[in-house]
């Protein structure tokens, strides 16, 4: 069954909502800057029972942020951002229930097995998230790197997922192309994912309404998770609130 994951954006040291195909080393366009820290969404999520939700750092400067979420709630939340084989086993000592890779699976923009053998060997498959954020690209959908702004030449495809499901336990896909727009989600993404669904796997882009959770657990057979952001009242959102995404869940779960 469909099932509503939170999350908390880090940028430059606040909680964000952010167009993600913005993301540069100037700065990003922002949809919402949170007076709370990442502290109080961690103890909003963990109040509200909200299990699987994630941290992600968006460039420097989060660190002390993303500490103080993990520690608020210890094994409630997973972290991605400049994760790698040498300080992953540290987010989990810190109170990470898995850690979320991308970039460091990328060497000049192809894929490497070495690094992800390394990072498995290191925190065990039961503690690797790999996201698989991708653009579309002519021919389907690519994985970007270095905060989407690398399209790497490896596609979201049938084997892809099946090939890496055997070495982690979730995947995390963002759709970078509308991520932050409110516009709707990318269907035949998620149609995709669901097809191929071996392990948990959890979509966030263009979610607007608490019909977008239906429409992902219809395009997916209830096999793909839904991240709502920018949408959300807890985030400057007027599509949907936090109540409501809780009681789907308590429904559903």
């Amino acid at each position: 069954m469909t099932l509503f994951r939170p999350c908390i954006d880090l940028h430059q040291g606040k909680v964000k909502q952010i167009v993600g195909g913005s993301l540069n080393d100037d700065g990003a366009d922002t949809n919402f800057v949170s007076q709370h820290d990442a502290a109080y969404y961690a103890a909003l999520y963990r109040d509200n029972n909200l299990e699987g939700g994630h941290v992600i750092a968006l460039g420097a400067g989060n660190q002390e942020e993303v500490l103080k979420a993990l520690k608020t709630w210890p094994q409630g939340l997973q972290f991605g951002g400049g994760v790698n084989h040498e300080n992953a086993s540290d987010y989990l000592n810190a109170g990470a229930s898995h850690v979320i890779v991308t970039s460091a699976l990328f060497e000049g923009g192809e894929f490497s097995w070495a690094n992800l053998e390394r990072l498995q060997a290191e925190v065990g498959k039961e503690n690797l998230v790999l996201d698989l954020s991708c653009r579309k690209t002519p021919t389907g959908w690519n994985i970007a790197t270095d905060r989407w702004n690398t399209i790497t030449k490896t596609q979201i495809t049938a084997d892809t997922l099946a090939e890496l499901a055997n070495h982690c336990s979730e995947f995390l896909i963002h759709a970078a192309d509308v991520e932050g727009l409110q516009g709707g989600i990318d269907e035949s993404l998620v149609q995709l994912l669901g097809q191929h669904a071996h392990i948990p796997m959890t979509y966030a882009g263009g979610a607007r309404s608490l019909d977008d959770l239906k429409l992902v657990h219809r395009l997916s057979g209830g096999r793909v998770d839904l991240t709502i952001g920018s949408a959300l009242d807890i985030f400057g959102g007027e599509g949907v609130t936090l109540d409501q995404c809780c009681q789907w869940n308590a429904t559903n779960a």
